[in-house]
């Protein structure tokens, strides 16, 4: 299984109805490929039947070949609907694919059963599906209740978790990356806490 999320990133609404439009485009290619598409979360954009972002899990013998096709960049060329005789015309929008090298083993994972919400119909109101799952460590809590067995639904909300998990500790290194750069302008000219001297270098006592 491999999820892959489409963003608009910090573009404009535009892009965020581009990644609205990607969607629809990936469905229907998914469906011509007999790759079972499964949307995990979604991000709303500002405007209606806009998309921030949108995060989707991928099974079947094709997933990868659709994966590959799809991660990088992505141009719409189209003017804006909502700005109408502008000249721009080319919108960016981004999908990359994440398959966890490291799965959090379930030993580290609180999981909890609980009915299904929104659109379903008797099965959403009778099966306790849904899946709520908390990292212990972390405090990162999920809810998954895309397919119809819990299991199914326990296997999405551990490559979720791993997700989430991968995507805060990649906030934790640009953190720490943005503070090394800030540390070039702050060194001070002046009362150093050590001195050395000459061509080797030699500290001062």
């Amino acid at each position: 299984m491999i999820l892959l999320q489409i963003s608009a990133a910090h573009g404009p609404d535009e892009c965020c109805l581009a990644v609205s439009l990607a969607l629809r485009q990936f469905y229907q290619e998914a469906d011509a490929l007999q790759v079972e598409l499964h949307e995990i979360e979604r991000e709303s954009g500002r405007l209606a039947g806009t998309l921030r972002s949108v995060l989707l899990a991928l099974n079947g013998e094709s997933a990868e070949q659709l994966a590959e096709r799809w991660c990088g960049t992505l141009q719409w060329i189209c003017e804006s609907p909502w700005r109408k005789g502008r000249a721009r015309k080319n919108w960016f929008i981004g999908a990359a694919r994440f398959s966890p090298a490291v799965m959090p083993k379930e030993s580290e994972i609180r999981f909890e059963t609980l009915k299904s919400s929104g659109p379903g119909g008797q099965h959403v109101n009778k099966t306790e599906s849904a899946i709520r799952a908390t990292h212990l460590a972390s405090g990162i809590s999920v809810k998954v209740q895309t397919e119809r067995s819990q299991h199914a639904n326990k296997r999405l909300a551990c490559l979720l978790i791993a997700h989430r998990l991968e995507q805060l500790k990649q906030q934790r290194l640009d953190e720490q990356r943005a503070q090394r750069r800030l540390f070039h302008h702050q060194i001070v000219r002046g009362a150093p806490v050590r001195i050395f001297k000459g061509n080797d270098f030699t500290p001062s006592q």
